[in-house]
């Protein structure tokens, strides 16, 4: 990478770890907090981890695609904006439900979409992967990071606290985005940002319909867990700034669980390790269901939960960018993430409810019994090579072109080594490929100037 690519990766991954650092820090500590609220109910609990997942969800692909027209910077500003009004609307809330109002607005700052375009504006097409990847890492870490300093920030100052400090990230967020990011020229891709004509399509593709809805079920999962084992722990007479002490190791061992995983799947993702995972997740509610108050049946099962955690949200959008089609993955990834925080909002829904209405242990159970109808749904998925994707522009208008033309074009581009599926774009030109090992973009780019 070149300097500009380094500081654009760099700056945007802290956006990211900032922006999300925020969100994930409510998590641990929200359950256990909340009850000092004149208005308290597991249910409002619930809609409070939750709330924010419903925003996200709804507005995740059109901020993608009006970044496209207003710009990245202008949309990503806005969302941090909006972000951190949620932030201050939460930090002086003095009822759920205003608290679950700050949520909810905190999701309406949905720019991991407009994100990930600058991204891609900004690097040369041999560098994006890199650039992805270190933003991709700065994510994962931000999740930690969080679930770690959430209680200790809590301790020191309290619920509102935590909102506040979220609210000033989000803040410290918009010198980086306008001054330190470099200006790209946008490149208006179907792999990078969502395309309204494609929704339909791939909302019902059979392969991706299951990837989406397993997406959905492991956030409702994780932010299930979030509502009830805060308050697990207090009965083991655990103060809420002593839960980090907890969260540590259980995350380090979690990360032994995936690099072992990780090491079995030799760079593929074979379906039985994804039952695996599925298993285990499986497995940490029903023994969490048992109500039995011993501490290392506990921590042993959120270890396992969050080995399957892990391994699946690594797994899963590589799996989607592999079986989406060519010039299709923006579209795929905006409704992917759109039935992610989807998932959290129903986790946190199912979770109040169901202890409302019976207890934490039925919540638990509820969780376990999600899995094993979610392995039903994962059955169905085809196992996958993973594959890389090519943007080439052709020296002619595609649209110049006509469907004789472009039928030659593809035709052409199919038998070119390593080529495994070829899409013309008429709307900018180009050249969409899913490719292998094998691709020979020398021939390919001789294919392009013969037309």
């Amino acid at each position: 990478m070149n300097a500009l690519e380094l500081r654009a990766a760099l700056a945007l991954a802290s956006v990211y770890v900032l922006r999300m650092m925020g969100l994930f820090m409510v998590m641990p500590v929200l359950a256990v907090a909340a009850m000092n609220y004149p208005d308290y109910s597991p249910l409002l609990v619930g809609l409070a981890v939750g709330g924010y997942g419903l925003t996200q969800a709804a507005l995740q692909i059109p901020m993608g695609m009006m970044s496209d027209k207003w710009g990245r910077k202008p949309v990503i500003l806005l969302g941090l904006s909006v972000f951190a009004v949620g932030s201050f609307v939460a930090a002086y809330a003095d009822s759920m439900m205003m608290m679950i109002v700050g949520r909810i607005l905190q999701g309406a700052g949905a720019i991991a979409g407009a994100i990930m375009a600058l991204a891609t504006d900004v690097s040369r097409e041999s560098q994006r992967a890199k650039v992805l990847a270190i933003i991709g890492i700065a994510i994962g870490f931000s999740f930690y990071l969080a679930v770690i300093l959430g209680p200790l920030i809590a301790n020191s100052y309290g619920l509102a606290g935590v909102f506040a400090i979220t609210g000033i990230l989000a803040l410290l967020c918009m010198p980086l985005v306008k001054w330190v990011v470099p200006n790209g020229e946008p490149l208006s891709s179907g792999d990078t940002l969502p395309q309204k004509d494609q929704l339909k399509q791939l909302l019902l593709s059979p392969q991706l319909w299951r990837l989406n809805v397993s997406v959905m079920v492991l956030h409702m999962l994780i932010t299930l867990l979030f509502v009830q084992l805060p308050l697990t722990l207090l009965q083991f007479d655990m103060t809420l700034e002593s839960h980090w002490s907890v969260y540590l190791p259980v995350l380090g061992l979690s990360i032994v669980g995936l690099i072992i995983m990780m090491g079995a799947a030799r760079g593929r993702t074979p379906k039985s390790l994804l039952y695996i995972a599925i298993l285990l997740m499986g497995s940490a509610f029903l023994a969490l269901s048992l109500q039995v108050q011993n501490w290392w049946l506990v921590t042993t099962a959120v270890v396992l939960f969050f080995t399957g955690f892990n391994y699946l949200e690594a797994n899963f959008p590589a799996l989607v960018s592999s079986i989406a089609p060519a010039g299709k993955k923006g579209t795929a990834m905006g409704i992917y993430a759109s039935f992610q925080f989807f998932g959290a909002f129903l986790g946190g829904v199912v979770s109040g409810l169901v202890t409302d209405i019976w207890t934490p242990e039925i919540a638990y159970l509820v969780g376990a019994i999600s899995t094993l109808m979610w392995l039903v749904v994962i059955s169905g998925l085809q196992e996958v090579s993973r594959v890389k994707r090519v943007m080439m522009q052709s020296s002619l208008s595609i649209d110049a072109m006509n469907q004789t033309h472009q039928h030659n074009l593809e035709q052409q581009l199919s038998v070119v080594p390593g080529v495994l599926e070829v899409t013309l774009n008429g709307d900018n030109g180009a050249v969409y490929l899913k490719v292998n090992r094998e691709f020979d973009a020398v021939k390919a780019r001789d294919v392009l100037d013969t037309f």
